[in-house]
């Protein structure tokens, strides 16, 4: 039978190839070290789980819940903003709790996107700032990712030469995958771009909290009068150990927020609300919690690195995020980043994502997440250590991929 229309617009799903090929590993005993996904294995806070567990013993809270949000979590983000960033957001007009920030982005692409939309998106990036998108029946014009004169120079080209005019423009800085950061004089030059040609912004701070230099990542809502134009997206799943709890957020602009409730309230009935209510005494706290997080992913990143590094696969130090973006060793190149996924899966029972999945431009890179512990990252260095010396010397012109062996 012929595939729906929109199911028909979606490509295969490439991390589904590598996830196949490490159940099977599994099944047939391998001892997978899975640095794929990027799901945290860090245990939600005592204190969060304790709200729950308290909001969850009164009835009252079994009922359905509100799709934009409690009042008192909508505050709690709110007030989260004034202190980390300096930004003041009415919590009744600028705030909207979604079920995650993957969650928010598809459905502000149902929102705003009328069929033909153009849409101006980083390559590579996190799947859904692309195909939340497509699946609306918008087109994505690709970006170089690196925030620099590229970036600009990619955004001239793209308004000059799309009919239609851009609708809105994705930024995702620090980035998934890449952990690029952005700085706020990098955003203040997008604001002013996207003002002078009517663009709007949406933005993915999904790992602000996640960074392991002296300055924290900033948001663009800092820039005056980015309000204006700009929705910010961010996420409590890496922040507070929260993945399975899909709670996030998205801020900002009065019309944009407006639209994107509407489309929800159709939709869901919000999340249940002990979580919401865990949720506001999260962003309530003193942040001790947050720090916590961020020191075990930058001892986790700094191990990666050394044992990576002495392994014979030299992995650049991500400034941000829980994920580093390693280049594929030149020896295997030639494979591209799906087949050296799969190769890594069967002949050093490691798992990584495929840059591919994230977009064309990742193909010579795999993303490494930082899900395991620092005792099961030395032993994914070692694994990889002996799949490399097996593999001609270093040479690896004598490895061929899975497909062609098939």
């Amino acid at each position: 039978m012929e595939e729906f229309h929109k199911v028909r617009r979606l490509p295969p799903y490439v991390f589904e190839q590598v996830n196949r090929l490490k159940a099977s590993a599994r099944a047939g005993g391998a001892d997978i070290i899975d640095l794929g996904m990027g799901n945290p294995d860090l245990p939600t806070p005592t204190a969060i789980v304790d709200k729950l567990c308290e909001a969850v013993r009164d009835p009252r809270t079994h009922r359905y819940s509100t799709s934009r949000g409690i009042p008192g979590l909508r505050r709690a983000q709110a007030n989260y903003y004034q202190r980390r960033f300096g930004v003041k957001l009415d919590p009744e007009t600028q705030v909207v709790a979604t079920l995650g920030s993957k969650e928010g982005f598809a459905n502000m692409a149902q929102a705003i996107t009328a069929p033909g939309d153009v849409i101006l998106c980083p390559n590579p990036t996190y799947p859904i700032h692309a195909f939340g998108f497509i699946m609306s029946g918008g087109v994505i014009r690709s970006l170089d990712v690196v925030p620099d004169e590229s970036f600009f120079a990619a955004l001239e080209r793209s308004v000059r030469h799309s009919i239609p005019k851009p609708l809105a423009l994705i930024l995702n800085y620090p980035s998934n995958p890449t952990s690029l950061v952005a700085t706020l004089d990098f955003y203040k030059d997008v604001v002013a771009f996207a003002k002078k040609h009517d663009i709007i912004i949406l933005s993915d701070l999904a790992y602000a909290e996640i960074y392991f230099d002296e300055t924290p990542p900033p948001s663009v809502l800092e820039v005056p009068g980015a309000i204006d134009i700009c929705v910010e997206f961010t996420s409590m799943s890496k922040t507070f150990s929260m993945p399975g709890w899909r709670m996030g957020f998205a801020v900002g602009n009065e019309r944009l927020i407006s639209a994107l409730t509407r489309v929800k309230s159709y939709l869901d009935y919000g999340a249940f609300t002990p979580i919401q209510v865990a949720a506001t005494a999260a962003l309530n706290g003193d942040g001790d919690d947050i720090a916590e997080v961020r020191s075990i992913y930058k001892r986790r990143r700094d191990v990666l690195v050394e044992s990576f590094g002495k392994a014979g696969w030299d992995v650049p130090p991500p400034p941000a995020t829980m994920f580093a973006w390693a280049p594929i060793p030149e020896q295997f190149k030639h494979l591209g980043s799906l087949e050296f996924s799969k190769l890594l899966v069967e002949k050093a029972d490691v798992a990584v994502a495929p840059g591919i999945g994230f977009g064309e431009h990742g193909d010579e890179h795999v993303r490494i997440a930082l899900v395991e512990n620092e005792h099961r990252i030395r032993q994914a260095a070692r694994n990889i250590k002996r799949f490399f010396a097996t593999a001609g010397n270093g040479g690896g012109d004598n490895v061929v991929s899975l497909t062609a062996r098939r």
